[in-house]
């Protein structure tokens, strides 16, 4: 056995917190968190919004520090096995649930299985597919749950097999869909287990009040075995969608940290309230999805036509104006284990007049000119941003014989639309789960829950099949390239721009990081008044 090196968590908050004493528990993060959450159920939920939430009640074996990198969480230590297939993780003496009861290796067992179980449906149980049998099961090929590469050696010991050696298996498991789960309260409760009155975590914060469409209450976990350290008390997630209000109320000072804010706004942030507007890179993607199961999206041509005609270059600097950089390819530059040239498909280069002249050939051979358009609903959820893409676009298309309707919904309301397949073109983003390529090209494969516009080919998923089993870093890399290539000169999906994280941040706030993740814990934070 090869012993990883076990990282140590930082506790920068901890001489603060020791000096405040109790007073500790009064400091409030006032965050403006965005969307209302559909659930806080781990196997349930799907956004970043959620995530925020879910990752400050509940840990995983593996957390994340200030700059999102695994760490230690409910396991101090671990031990890989040389041919990188077996993982024995020792869980924390002192991990314990909300309500006393010790955290054990047998609730990341029944959260592993419940999360691929097929009776639970959990969207994103395929980021864990890197699990022994794990896909098998969740396709109902398999249907003893004992034959999971998920065992408990003892109540504090847990061993995860893999498929195949996986270089990102770590980063994978800081993900909620790798949290466990108190299997005795979900039974006991059913579908109301994460009410506030009901929900056990084993995190940093308990989940104590819930208002629907106002906000949701977190404060300090008095059984969290890094209780101590913790310079905030509770945390009120205000959960709005309208983002100018939400600026409007950062600043009033009743919000602390905006996770989002009007585009439109960031000179007036630069020059009114400077440092405080954060707009960093990181590894996400925001994309349309064009619902290839209906006509015309199902032609290829149409699909090129619509994604040719957008001008990417102007959506970051002009639309957006915070500089967001346009997006050809479908994985980040940067991200880890996929060295080569980044994907740039040749028609990127040619002069925006002439992409115009070949998109209007193409719709014209499909039928549709500006006399005779066609027309098409363009879905989002409701921010002002999307907005503005969502306009300037359908501008872009009238100019080749596209009529777009705008229709806008609440974040939860847009999602169930996408996942049901009820739209023409959807607006769609991606944060990088963890920094590997698989991540966003899993997207793409057939019968994947978040492939919204249901791109299919057989080719395109047997490399990543393929992938899936390559130890060689480098030929699995190339195996990734091919099907990128693939996929995006098919037009599976039209990217736009590559994100950069837009943040706002209190100077009353210390140890706020950017990270390429966007992920920033609570407990890594600190509130002066």
């Amino acid at each position: 056995m090869k012993i990883t090196q076990v990282l140590k968590a930082v506790a920068t908050a901890g001489a603060l917190a020791l000096f405040m004493g109790s007073a500790v528990q009064a400091v409030t993060l006032n965050l403006g968190n965005g969307g209302e959450p559909g659930s806080l159920d781990p196997h349930k939920v799907s956004g970043d919004w959620e995530n925020r939430i879910v990752g400050e009640y509940t840990e995983g074996l593996v957390a994340e520090d200030a700059r999102a990198d695994a760490i230690p969480g409910q396991a101090e230590s671990w031990t890989i096995s040389d041919d990188g297939l077996v993982y024995t993780f020792k869980l924390r003496s002192d991990a314990v649930w909300t309500d006393g009861v010790p955290v054990t290796a047998q609730n990341f067992v029944d959260a592993f299985q419940r999360l691929f179980d097929p009776a639970t449906a959990a969207e994103y149980a395929y980021l864990q597919f890197p699990i022994k049998n794990s896909s098998k099961i969740a396709a109902g090929e398999i249907t003893d749950f004992s034959e999971l590469g998920v065992k408990a050696i003892d109540d504090k010991t847990l061993e995860i097999t893999l498929e195949a050696s996986t270089p990102f298996f770590l980063q994978a498991l800081t993900h909620y869909t790798a949290f466990p789960i108190r299997k005795d309260v979900i039974e006991k409760f059913g579908d109301q287990w994460t009410q506030p009155e009901n929900i056990v975590g084993n995190g940093p914060y308990k989940i104590v009040e819930w208002v629907p469409g106002s906000y949701i209450r977190a404060v300090k976990s008095d059984t969290y075995y890094g209780k101590d350290a913790l310079a905030i008390g509770e945390i009120k997630f205000e959960n709005s969608e309208d983002l100018t209000a939400a600026l409007n109320r950062y600043r009033a000072g009743e919000l602390d940290i905006l996770t989002d804010f009007p585009a439109d706004q960031y000179k007036f942030l630069q020059d009114n309230y400077p440092n405080q507007a954060h707009v960093a890179p990181f590894l996400g993607i925001y994309y349309y999805v064009l619902n290839q199961t209906k006509p015309p999206l199902d032609n290829v041509n149409v699909r090129k036509a619509l994604s040719i005609s957008i001008m990417r270059d102007v959506i970051g600097p002009d639309v957006l104006g915070t500089g967001e950089l346009p997006a050809y390819g479908w994985v980040p530059d940067g991200t880890a284990n996929y060295e080569g040239t980044p994907y740039l498909p040749a028609w990127a280069a040619e002069p925006y007049d002439q992409r115009v002249a070949e998109a209007k050939a193409l719709m014209a051979e499909a039928g549709y000119t500006p006399e005779n358009p066609l027309k098409l609903q363009l879905r989002y959820n409701t921010n002002d941003n999307h907005q503005r893409i969502a306009v300037a676009i359908s501008s872009m298309w009238k100019e080749i014989g596209v009529d777009v309707e705008l229709f806008n919904a609440e974040v939860a309301v847009h999602y169930d639309a996408l996942r049901a397949g009820d739209f023409q073109v959807g607006r769609a983003g991606w944060l990088l789960d963890y920094s590997d390529a698989s991540n966003t090209l899993d997207l793409l494969r057939t019968g994947v829950e978040n492939n919204y516009g249901r791109y299919s080919n057989p080719e395109f998923d047997g490399l990543m099949d393929q992938a899936s089993k390559e130890l060689d870093l480098q030929k699995r890399s190339d195996l990734l390239h091919q099907a990128e290539t693939l996929a995006m000169d098919e037009f599976g999906a039209v990217p736009i721009y590559w994100y950069v994280s837009k943040n706002v941040v209190s100077p009353k706030i210390s140890g706020f990081v950017d990270n390429a993740k966007d992920i920033n814990r609570v407990r890594w934070l600190s509130k002066s008044e």
